[in-house]
């Protein structure tokens, strides 16, 4: 049956400059929540199982796909700017005949796959508009409807009167229609109008005069339809993503210290009594397990922090897996490659690359430790060094269980500290350690009688 789900193609405009956000880069390749704005829209496109996706470019030429290499849709390019009408007849030629059509925006990122079920199933017999209420001022189009409450067009901003502005149903840009009725209005549109380009909106008048149904539907949610024209508005939407983001962790049990201060830049994956304090920010995928605390001001990406482990306040950690009752930070680096075992301590200005550490091992202060096997029970003392890179190539350190290294130690790559081994403070290891034994390598100690240290002479002036 025309216009069913099934027959659902979406075609997406993405075609526009975007003046104001004074920008070299296409409007829909900046960010929301540390991704494009169509890859928002393309994801809750895809959630719909279309038969087809089709995006209209124009602005910024070839960067628009070359930023979506692995993207299943049919790239449509508006050659020339002419309005969204005009956007809309490049897609028609890709359309099936039976296809309902569903026009999405490529700047409005927050729409949900809900709202837009509900929109399509309005259009099974004829066209249905997205709108909502306006409670300020604002430049979208006016929905004039008629004595009976039925919609007899929009006007768009800057061709409205002053009675029409003042009407508060405004148009979100997002409709559906069968292909075989754009197929016949699109062609009868006009550009003459203010902006002189061919409006899409005006098909809303061609519908009514043929007889065809125009219903409408509106978003649970205002935050849906709002577009990005500005920087401004990008970070209203931005602000307005991450109270949805904290709202779904709230209600799975993760404890916010104040959800307006929360950056999930990717995928979150909370368990249970999960602890967030202010100003985190969360990119990529991210897994924190059942009681898992993470302090004020960190940086988590890509990593999996297992239950009960404890990340300290500003601590970065990238592409890492953090095991059980692990205490990290405060002010700790975890580059990506690195595995801690349970129990684990990782303190303060620790940094840690491409390096296993075991169970029950402490690295508290002042250290790098890069491409490294560290067993259990091990101590690490105060500014130890793993000397790993040769400047042509990587050296792995290994250190058995129970192994000591004392502060200020450097380990030259490659090497290897034997379990249960002590290496004193201050040495420099160049060859293997054996387990169980003291290691270390100092200079004498010696007192040089009667020497004086340099003293600066008193300047005139200062006599």
């Amino acid at each position: 049956m025309q216009g069913s789900v099934s027959s659902l193609e979406i075609i997406i405009l993405a075609a526009g400059q975007g003046r104001r956000m004074a920008s070299a880069k296409p409007k829909v390749l900046h960010t929301l929540a540390g991704r494009p704005l169509l890859t928002h829209v393309l994801d809750t496109a895809m959630a719909l199982v279309p038969r087809a996706v089709h995006v209209v470019y124009g602005h910024g030429g070839e960067r628009v796909p070359a930023a979506f290499p692995e993207a299943s849709v049919d790239w449509v390019l508006q050659a020339e700017q002419r309005g969204t009408g005009d956007a809309v007849r490049c897609a028609l030629p890709r359309l099936a005949d039976d296809a309902l059509t569903l026009v999405l925006l490529g700047d409005v990122p927050l729409i949900t796959p809900g709202t837009l079920k509900t929109l399509c199933a309005r259009a099974a017999d004829g066209i249905a508009l997205l709108t909502f209420e306006a409670h300020y001022e604002n430049q979208y189009g006016r929905i004039v409807r008629d004595d009976q409450g039925r919609v007899e067009r929009i006007v768009e901003w800057r061709d409205a009167d002053a009675a029409q502005r003042a009407l508060r149903e405004v148009n979100s840009g997002v409709l559906a229609a069968p292909a075989a009725h754009l197929r016949r209005w699109i062609p009868r549109l006009s550009a003459t109008n203010a902006q002189g380009e061919l409006y899409l909106t005006d098909i809303i008048a061609l519908a009514v005069a043929d007889g065809v149904p125009v219903a409408t539907a509106s978003p649970g949610d205002p935050t849906e339809v709002w577009g990005v024209n500005s920087r401004a508005d990008l970070a209203v939407l931005e602000r307005a993503f991450q109270e949805r983001q904290a709202a779904m962790l709230m209600a799975v049990g993760v404890q916010l210290m104040d959800p307006r201060r929360l950056d999930v830049r990717g995928q979150l994956i909370a368990g249970r009594d999960v602890q967030i304090d202010v100003n985190c920010v969360f990119e990529g995928r991210v897994e924190l397990a059942d009681d898992v605390r993470v302090g004020a001001h960190c940086v988590i990406r890509d990593s999996r922090i297992a239950r009960g482990a404890r990340i300290e306040a500003h601590t970065v950690i990238d592409g890492a897996d953090v095991g059980p009752d692990c205490v990290v930070g405060p002010f700790a680096r975890l580059r990506p490659g690195t595995v801690l075992g349970g129990h684990a301590r990782v303190g303060n200005f620790v940094e840690i690359k491409a390096a296993r550490v075991g169970v029950d091992t402490k690295i508290n202060h002042l250290s790098y430790i890069g491409d490294a096997v560290i067993g259990q029970g091990v101590n690490i003392g105060a500014g130890v060094i793993t000397c790993n890179y040769d400047g042509a190539r990587k050296h792995r350190t290994v250190i058995g269980d129970g192994a000591f290294i004392g502060s200020d130690t450097q380990l030259v790559a490659p090497v290897e500290i034997g379990a249960d081994a002590t290496i004193g403070a201050g040495s420099t290891v160049t060859k293997d350690a054996p387990a169980g034994e003291l290691t270390l390598s100092r200079t004498a100690q010696k007192t040089v009688s009667g020497w004086q240290r340099p003293r600066k002479q008193a300047r005139p002036d200062k006599e």
